[in-house]
């Protein structure tokens, strides 16, 4: 079950995670790790075809990085590497995990040729297109960004919740559903208002700048400040900017 746990979260942390090829090694000690950097003559590389969660599982996913600046994820404490960041994560039960859900879930590199494999249930969209309307025009927020946004995050699927803990139709985590007021992310009204009360915020950070606000939405405002105002380089980001971008071209 922890191999399971690992290889999703090394398939689609929702913050930073490479699109890079990550192996999974065990070294001498026993450890494992997932790497982007070719294993030491020592690791012998394990290859295994995950299967999908059939229970509830909780952890902890570890992102290290070395002395020569190889990241490292795991679900194991190191002490001999750098601790970037610890997360708590629980996956569902689950038989299957759609693959077009931002924030935890795998987002495949989109361009504009293979952008209709965004799929979504027309019905779902039908639901909330008077919602959205209602508050992208009460934030002034372009309702079709508005609409991007959902289908790339969670293709309209209100009840949809990431391995990171993402919630809802604009996947609001914890602590940016707080900073906008939303009490109850899984309330579709309160989780469009926040998700587009934080796009009108990051449209205002960076005037005149679509592609930042939506790559803030992603990575986070800090990660776009940190790299000199432009698009951090992770390609699950860039991906997403391209993502939205089509979406957004394609719904005007």
């Amino acid at each position: 079950m922890r191999n399971c746990l690992v290889i999703f979260l090394i398939i689609g942390y929702c913050g930073q995670v490479n699109a890079d090829i990550y192996k999974k090694s065990v070294d001498a000690n026993g450890i494992v790790i997932y790497t982007n950097k070719a294993p030491a003559p020592a690791i012998k590389p394990i290859i295994k075809t995950p299967s999908l969660a059939t229970t509830p599982t909780t952890g902890y996913f570890y992102k290290y990085q070395d002395t020569s600046k190889s990241v490292i994820y795991t679900d194991k404490l190191r002490t001999d590497v750098t601790l970037i960041s610890k997360t708590k994560v629980i996956i569902p039960a689950t038989t299957s995990i759609p693959s077009y859900v931002g924030r935890g879930f795998y987002v495949p590199p989109m361009t504009v040729s293979n952008i209709s494999n965004v799929s979504f249930d027309i019905a779902d969209k039908n639901r909330f297109n008077h919602l959205v309307s209602q508050v992208a025009a009460r934030h002034q927020v372009d309702e079709k960004l508005v609409h991007a946004v959902i289908q790339a995050e969670s293709a309209y699927r209100a009840n949809a919740v990431s391995t990171s803990g993402a919630v809802g139709l604009m996947q609001l985590m914890p602590a940016t559903a707080s900073r906008f007021g939303v009490i109850d992310s899984s309330n579709p009204e309160q989780n469009i208002d926040g998700g587009t009360r934080y796009l009108r915020h990051l449209l205002n950070l960076f005037p005149n700048n679509l592609d930042l606000a939506i790559a803030a939405y992603n990575a986070g405002e800090n990660s776009v400040l940190r790299h000199n105002n432009s698009i951090p380089p992770y390609p699950e980001t860039q991906n997403y900017v391209k993502q939205v971008m089509a979406l957004y071209k394609q719904k005007s």
